[in-house]
């Protein structure tokens, strides 16, 4: 698990960087540049077409997977713009290794490991294993950064993207404990580390071969349900998608009703947008 004093030595060099004091020897810099190649060919390269499983996506709801194995056409095309989302995300990861590493945090680089869970085999690879736990570095937007990864609580509690799974079946496959989460701000580049307190690697585990279990069964069941929309602390009588389904890219297949349309109760001038499953009566 990390200690405050990691942190510390991270703030130190960067604070010497920032006065000019410091620099990053040549082998880290090849480093770092290896971490982008890799990214690079990682983004740019065509998507496979198969369904697997693997231990980026073993944490997410079942419904979400059962969509990715049996319609995967019915997606959400997703921006343009995502490919350079998703490569300076991986841009910050990369960078911040370069940067633990110049600040003298020893940690066990990037590996790929196996996840055995009875016949079956889930492979990826884990970001750093430090104090013999396993981390993840996670870049985040600023609401994200904010108000997700305040605590393991607050990740657990809406967790979409399958982020306590998958540390898990990380710890579990290396044979290490859960560390936690390096997480990076992408709009200001603050950092903290969020530790996994409380995270059940065994109950985590189980909750992954139940999925593994169900996708051969291979039966369509939606973990969420909508929820009642409150304004100014009453029920409007509409119902939205659930926080957790917000992001997934196959929302409008899963809910055949769903309208994503400005709130239509506020008065606001610009109003936020939100994902109507059901509306009470028409508005103008």
């Amino acid at each position: 698990m990390v200690s405050s004093s990691q942190e510390l030595k991270v703030h130190r060099y960067l604070d010497k960087a920032t006065q000019g004091l410091v620099g990053m020897s040549d082998d880290t810099i090849e480093q770092v540049v290896s971490y982008i190649r890799d990214a690079l060919k990682k983004q740019f390269s065509p998507r496979e077409e198969e369904f697997r499983l693997r231990m980026s996506n073993i944490g997410r709801p079942y419904c979400q997977l059962w969509f990715m194995k049996n319609k995967p056409e019915t997606r959400v095309h997703p921006p343009a713009n995502r490919v350079m989302i998703m490569m300076l995300g991986d841009i910050v990861e990369a960078v911040f290794k370069g940067i633990l590493k110049e600040s003298g945090v020893n940690f066990k680089d990037s590996e790929q490991v196996q996840l055995k869970l009875g016949k079956d085999t889930i492979k990826g690879t884990y970001d750093l294993i430090l104090d013999d736990a396993v981390d993840d570095i996670k870049s985040a937007s600023m609401w994200s950064y904010t108000n997700k990864f305040k605590s393991f609580d607050y990740v657990k509690e809406s967790d979409a993207f399958g982020y306590v799974g998958q540390l898990a079946g990380y710890a579990k496959a290396s044979g290490k404990k859960a560390g936690g989460w390096w997480v990076i701000n992408k709009n200001n580049c603050d950092y903290k580390y969020v530790p996994a307190t409380g995270l059940d690697i065994d109950k985590e585990l189980d909750k992954i071969q139940n999925i593994i279990n169900k996708l051969k069964v291979n039966k369509f069941e939606r973990c969420f349900e909508a929820e009642d929309e409150t304004f100014r602390g009453k029920r409007t009588g509409n119902k939205i998608l659930s926080k957790n389904c917000s992001f997934c890219e196959f929302r409008f297949e899963c809910w055949s009703t769903l309208k994503e349309k400005p709130a239509v109760m506020s008065q606001a001038k610009e109003r936020k947008l939100v994902p109507y499953v059901y509306l009470e009566k028409e508005y103008a």
